[in-house]
């Protein structure tokens, strides 16, 4: 067979048609698995072939066999047949999916007797659990169920670099190497199972050497990847990627393989906690003690549209319990209460007076969070040494005094607090347009009763008496 045609006979023009740049990218990373032909008088001639079992470039004595090793390695048991021209960047025909040897041999043969050149790859799987995403200087964006270039949309998460390596650690149980991207732009894509040729858990897909600036980062949530693996449980992570004190937590999602984090906290009893795509104040379980998560599942999200995951976590000796919000004028408001705090967070406690050493160690908390992530919203717990931190949500309250989300309203119902969180959240999603609700006494401005009227958007405010 013939061999690789490597650049045009012009001179010094440099033209890499696109199986060279990926025999090229291969010799340092891990790429899909492929083999690449050229339309000749003669019949189609290999030209370059990165196979897992077989060495760089490896020969096969016909496009059959070629194509064979290719779907007996491939992850997905399915291949890809894309074709071009030597000269143009873009793709001309592309299948997908193809699931077996004959129909793939006839689709090269028929595109290289259209004068085609042609790549047959492995079909990797985007929403197998795993991410892809961008590696952009100390910058790394990424996002499940999309090919790398879906961080050119809404919805992907962006973490410093060095954060991505431990997060994906932590998840996934993979060690990844970006330092190939600190010196340009590196697409890649990750794996619950090892896939190309090098059988390796991280794919990469495309790298350059561009000049990156210098990137503002901040860390936000709610995006696509927190959906997948649950609100409370990225927020967590993020806690437990800056070194603050997580008590050690087991997830239980549905899309990955469950993982841990965090630290012991000296006792071995449990809560469950579930953790919903997006922030849902006090609608799903937290309880202390162990629950099937799977039963869990079935009975509070069936149709598997809500909860993304459970945490069993491990409990804290908890001397105060409370949490920790910022003003819409950017002052701090600690609530707490003596012994856990399930009560307050639900409005059937009041917030008790904090001792002055434990919201000094809330302060500090808030002060290192503000710094790393701007404003943020958390739950806290004090064993009498320690302070925990049982969630993180990004972004500042609206909140203030006794205005729980600022607005006028042509109506105003009142609500009785007394009644409890599921009743205010059905009178928020059942008002009539203008109204607004009044509380007919105070409430912690950290609970779940106002995280439920901040998140729908009405005015509500406290009128008591």
């Amino acid at each position: 067979m013939g061999g690789p045609l490597n650049k045009s006979s012009q001179p010094d023009v440099a033209v890499f048609r696109k199986d060279e740049t990926l025999d090229q990218l291969a010799q340092t990373f891990n790429v899909a698995q492929f083999v690449s032909f050229a339309p000749a008088s003669e019949g189609l001639l290999q030209q370059f072939c990165r196979i897992a079992g077989f060495r760089a470039n490896h020969r096969f004595s016909s496009v059959t066999e070629a194509i064979q090793a290719l779907f007996e390695r491939s992850s997905e048991g399915t291949v890809n047949v894309r074709s071009f021209s030597v000269h143009q960047t873009q793709s001309r025909e592309f299948i997908y999916g193809i699931d077996n040897v004959t129909l793939a041999v006839e689709a090269v043969e028929r595109m290289g007797s259209e004068g085609a050149f042609t790549i047959v790859n492995e079909t990797v799987d985007v929403s197998d659990g795993g991410v892809s995403g961008v590696v952009m200087g100390d910058v790394v964006e990424f996002r499940p169920d999309m090919t790398p270039r879906g961080v050119e949309k809404p919805g992907f998460a962006r973490l410093p670099t060095d954060w991505a390596v431990r997060l994906f650690q932590t998840v996934y149980g993979v060690d990844v190497d970006f330092t190939a991207g600190r010196r340009g732009r590196l697409e890649f894509s990750l794996h619950p199972r090892p896939r190309g040729w090098k059988q390796n858990n991280v794919v990469f897909w495309e790298h350059s050497h561009e000049i990156i600036p210098p990137i503002t980062i901040k860390a936000e949530w709610p995006n696509d990847f927190s959906r997948m693996i649950g609100d409370k449980t990225y927020g967590l992570l993020i806690a437990d990627i800056n070194d603050f004190p997580v008590p050690r937590t087991t997830v239980i999602g549905r899309r990955v393989a469950p993982f841990s984090f965090g630290r012991a906290t000296g006792l071995y009893e449990v809560w469950i906690r579930t953790s919903p795509k997006e922030q849902v104040p006090g609608k799903f379980t937290t309880a202390r003690g162990w629950q099937d998560p799977f039963a869990l599942l079935q009975n509070e999200d069936p149709e598997g549209t809500a909860i993304s995951s459970v945490l069993s976590q491990m409990s804290v000796a908890a001397h105060w319990s409370g949490a920790a919000i910022e003003t819409q004028s950017g002052g701090l408001v600690v609530e707490g209460v003596k012994g856990t705090g399930d009560r307050l967070m639900v409005g059937l406690a009041d917030p008790e007076p904090v001792p002055d050493r434990v919201l000094a160690r809330v302060r500090e908390f808030h002060d290192r969070l503000r710094e790393i992530l701007g404003a943020t919203r958390f739950e806290w717990v004090f064993d009498g040494q320690e302070l925990w931190i049982v969630q993180l949500h990004s972004g500042a309250s609206v909140s203030e005094g006794d205005t729980i989300v600022p607005g006028d309203a042509e109506a105003w119902v009142e609500f009785e607090v007394s009644k409890g969180l599921e009743a205010l959240r059905l009178l928020a999603t059942s008002l009539a347009p203008d109204t607004g609700i009044t509380l007919d006494r105070r409430i912690g401005l950290t609970s779940h009763l106002a995280d439920v009227l901040r998140k729908a958007g009405i005015p509500a405010r406290v009128t008591a008496r």
